[in-house]
């Protein structure tokens, strides 16, 4: 059997854990839900449990370690969570160290929407690519940039932060401190918001929702859209203009709406970004879905096997 690793992905409500093998095979998968009312302990239990039942169908022989997506920022030296907005009870807590005790088997600890970077630069749309950046839409916005086929994190792990640039001065105000976020204006939750501005529904309003109604014609609705693209393009011009990679991806749930906001976001960063100009830059979606941070996860040990053997040549 060719080596594996397994990859964690681990939400706020849920966790996934699948082994993959360094062909990018996806040997087995797990589910479970994450007991939030447990505490931390029973969060760690849950993880090693989807683990041991991976680990369990596959078997232990070929397995090069775990890498584990967390929702939050980390200490990627200390493996200690910092902060998880979703997870609290991780707050300052050394995870990376408490699951390796459990295990007896190398952890390594990630931002999940730097692992889904890395996920599709090693299985999906990024494949051959070794410069692109991948940006997350959801509730909020994340996102993760890969240099050289490896993960930019900055001085403390924080880099990629995606979501919190800048791109309305001056508009709505986000719960980081800044106004204006890209978050605040191109998130499923700001399409919603938009839709309730718009009176296009009330307070149980969904970005699908307004998808829905902008699919039926609603001139409101395609406007939350075209707004969406806007601030996409103002954020992905600037991206371009100073990183100059071929590739840049867009994830998550909004992605069905492509046909409604990408037109405007393309028109916004041919305007703003003379380097998408004069070169090929391609911007596009991502294809894994919501397997990417399973398949970056997953990468992780190899990689840092790999780089291991390189060090001492």
């Amino acid at each position: 059997m060719n080596p594996y690793s397994i990859g964690v992905d681990l939400g706020g409500t849920n966790l996934r854990a699948a082994a993959i093998d360094i062909e990018g095979n996806l040997l087995e998968r797990v589910a479970v839900q994450v007991d939030q009312h447990g505490g931390r302990n029973a969060i760690i239990n849950n993880i090693v449990t989807a683990i041991h039942g991976v680990r369990g169908s596959v078997g232990a022989d070929g397995l090069h370690g775990v890498g584990i997506g967390v929702p939050g920022f980390i200490d990627i030296d200390t493996g200690i969570v910092l902060k998880a907005a979703n997870l609290p009870d991780l707050d300052g807590y050394s995870v990376r160290d408490a699951i390796q005790q459990m295990l007896g088997t190398p952890i390594i600890l990630e931002n999940d929407a730097n692992a889904a970077a890395l996920g599709e630069q090693w299985m999906g749309a990024g494949k051959g690519v070794k410069n692109l950046v991948l940006i997350t839409l959801g509730t909020g916005i994340g996102g993760g940039v890969i240099i050289d086929g490896k993960i930019l994190h900055g001085s403390v792990g924080m880099a990629g932060e995606l979501g919190h640039m800048t791109v309305i001065p001056d508009g709505n105000p986000c719960g980081c401190g800044n106004y204006g976020c890209l978050e605040k204006h191109a998130s499923a939750t700001a399409i919603a918001a938009m839709g309730r501005l718009l009176h296009l529904g009330d307070n149980n309003l969904t970005s699908a929702g307004v998808y829905e109604m902008a699919l039926a014609g609603d001139q409101r609705a395609v406007s939350v859209f075209q707004s969406m693209g806007r601030a996409l393009g103002i954020g992905i011009a600037n991206l371009i203009n100073i990183f100059n990679f071929p590739l840049y991806l867009l994830s998550g749930g909004p992605l069905p709406a492509w046909d409604m906001f990408a037109p405007t976001m393309i028109a916004e960063i041919r305007r703003r970004s003379f380097v998408f100009e004069a070169t090929n830059t391609r911007v596009e979606r991502a294809t894994l879905g919501a397997d990417a941070g399973l398949f970056g996860a997953a990468y992780l040990p190899f990689q840092h096997q790999a780089a291991r053997a390189e060090a001492v040549r």
